[in-house]
């Protein structure tokens, strides 16, 4: 009876994935692009901090979704594996993965800070807002993140697994999947941003509501206004599609649970539906792309 429900739990994972990615992936990078475009094309975006910093997430974001759900459709959806064939794509598959959700929580804890900084009624606060700073910052972060994720390129290679005797893309180095885990997974890319963007949304969303107080440009402070609010969403709902994510991968690694084929396959299915509750907000950006045009108007 065990091995029938895993039988279906994995059908069932593999039907979520097809038909839940295939869209997500295809809107999500219609969505970014369409965001990349709009933040370049537009004076008033490429003068503005925050839009700095989301334009380079989106960047990031199309890269996430290339290296994450495009496998993730081919792996659980097609059964096509290339991490386990292609030596170079399974150690360069997680670096560059990781590169780019570094760098997406990071311009998201940045843009989050940038609208606390913008929209308080500190002057001193409001200086530290200014494209120059944001340009720095994000040449740093990107080139810590590329030196972070060279473990990858070393500790993950092609082995052949004693137990089912098949090809598998692992990390070799008992020290470092511990860091993988624990280090990257659930605090870098878990819950130092939730907590780092949730804190800084709530005290920006705060500086909004008294920004009627402010002398500046009514067309300055609606814009900033939109901006903290679309930041503020986006905060919100990763909020919520990140901490179900890490709580179900940290379950996933009790060894109790690794070993009993069935609660370990109903885990997998809920980190399915999970991370595709994370990438919908890229499918969606679409919608927000509409509401940047507004801004300007």
């Amino acid at each position: 009876m065990s091995a029938s429900n895993t039988s279906s739990l994995v059908f069932i994972t593999q039907e979520v994935t097809i038909y839940m990615s295939i869209p997500i992936l295809t809107f999500g990078m219609v969505g970014e692009t369409l965001n990349c475009i709009v933040f370049l094309s537009l004076q008033t975006f490429r003068e503005n901090t925050c839009a700095f910093y989301l334009t380079i997430m989106s960047f990031v974001n199309i890269g996430q979704l290339l290296t994450s759900l495009f496998p993730r459709i081919m792996i659980n959806g097609f059964n096509i594996d290339w991490t386990k064939t292609l030596s170079w794509y399974c150690k360069f598959r997680i670096y560059i993965l990781e590169i780019c959700t570094l760098m997406s929580y990071t311009c998201m804890c940045l843009a989050t800070i940038d609208q606390f900084f913008v929209t308080s009624l500190n002057p001193r606060l409001q200086q530290l807002s200014n494209i120059k700073l944001a340009r720095i910052l994000s040449l740093i972060f990107f080139f810590v993140w590329i030196l972070h994720a060279i473990p990858s390129l070393i500790y993950l290679n092609i082995i052949v697994l004693p137990t089912t005797n098949e090809n598998s893309c692992t990390i070799t180095n008992f020290i470092f999947l511990q860091y993988f885990n624990y280090g990257f997974v659930i605090t870098l890319a878990g819950f130092l941003p939730v907590i780092t963007t949730l804190l800084f949304g709530f005290l920006a969303y705060h500086n909004v509501t008294q920004s009627a107080f402010r002398t500046v440009p009514f067309i300055r402070r609606e814009l900033d206004k939109q901006l903290s609010i679309m930041v503020f969403v986006e905060v919100v709902f990763n909020c919520f599609a990140t901490i179900p994510y890490i709580i179900t991968y940290i379950l996933m690694n009790i060894p109790t649970i690794t070993n009993d084929p069935l609660k370990y396959t109903q885990l997998t299915l809920a980190s399915t539906v999970l991370i595709h509750m994370y990438y919908l907000h890229y499918a969606v950006s679409m919608k927000i792309f509409k509401k940047y045009k507004t801004l300007i108007i």
